[in-house]
């Protein structure tokens, strides 16, 4: 009885192990390259993670590697915002941008779901995955950015 006892343990404890390594191999860490803004930037952006809201396009705010102020995640990295990036490489000076609640948007043409805030103190990249629809989240994201990030 003894020795049935000990399989049966000895199974269930098999089983918990294996169930164990399965849901964290389901849990995923966020990796994002934060930016490393100075000065006036660096403060708006600061107070711009503050009042980010906890949820965007149903997706809510999550964790992220490394730890940055100057940056926010939602959901699984379906939507990942970094304050303080360099103006973007590929925005020519007659390149047009969308004006969405007053924050003027640059839409990089060789990465569509690539966003970035450039008429502000501190530029603002917003990367959204095709899960979600960019207009509700830039729309979601224009008023923290207008209240935070000075033009």
């Amino acid at each position: 009885m003894a020795m049935r006892r000990l399989s049966f343990v000895s199974g269930v404890v098999a089983v918990l192990a294996t169930m164990s390594a399965a849901l964290t191999g389901c849990s995923t860490t966020v990796h994002v390259d934060p930016p490393s803004p100075t000065g006036a930037a660096a403060e708006a952006c600061r107070r711009l993670g503050v009042v980010l809201p906890h949820a965007l396009d149903g997706a809510n705010r999550t964790m992220f590697e490394p730890a940055s102020s100057y940056v926010s995640v939602w959901g699984d990295g379906e939507i990942m915002l970094r304050c303080g990036v360099p103006r973007p490489t590929e925005m020519a000076p007659t390149d047009e941008v969308s004006d969405i609640n007053g924050v003027g948007w640059f839409s990089d043409p060789r990465r569509p779901l690539l966003f970035t805030a450039v008429n502000r103190v501190a530029y603002v990249e917003v990367t959204i995955s095709k899960k979600h629809i960019p207009g509700e989240v830039l729309v979601d994201l224009a008023d923290p950015i207008k209240k935070t990030i000075p033009e």
